[in-house]
């Protein structure tokens, strides 16, 4: 075993913009204390160089609410393309809300990635299409960028190809 005295990474992360998306999310429903559900709602937009779509349903975010008032991720969701491919989206994630962001977001402010300390996720994706087969064989990370509760509630992000 080798010490970890000067240890350096033996290799390198690079990323690639793959696409935005919003997803028009229902006002949150509180399970207990420690979880909550978002619906998300038919709509939106999904675009890049490579994809342009809309969500459909079925669509939710489970929410686990750690006792840290650290937020798990857990969302599911299905993406209609222009061109009439189905692409199931899937994916795990954190958000670190301060006190501050978290009584913003339950009052029903819209909150960017700067109002957040942290919102992180990592999707995959899941799709018969040929066209869009590729996404079956990469990861990816999104960050939030835009989100707000309430009646016209959504979620936007930013996507990456992880390499």
């Amino acid at each position: 075993m080798t010490s970890t005295d000067g240890l350096k990474p033996s290799t390198q992360i690079s990323t690639e913009y793959l696409m935005t998306y919003v997803a028009p999310l229902d006002p949150p429903m509180a399970i207990d204390d420690g979880m909550m559900i978002v619906n998300v709602r038919p709509g939106g937009w999904v675009k890049g160089p490579n994809i342009n779509g809309k969500f459909v349903s079925p669509g939710a975010d489970w929410l686990r609410i750690m006792p840290s008032g650290v937020f798990r991720l857990d969302v599911r969701g299905l993406i209609e393309t222009d061109d009439g491919a189905y692409i199931y989206i899937s994916y795990n994630g954190i958000i670190k809300n301060s006190e501050e962001s978290a009584a913003r977001l339950n009052n029903g402010d819209l909150l960017t990635d700067q109002d957040i300390p942290y919102f992180i996720a990592a999707p995959t994706f899941q799709t018969a299409s040929e066209k869009y087969a590729w996404l079956n064989d990469i990861q990816t990370v999104n960050k939030m960028t835009e989100i707000q509760f309430g009646p016209e509630g959504y979620v936007k992000y930013d996507v990456f190809l992880i390499r």
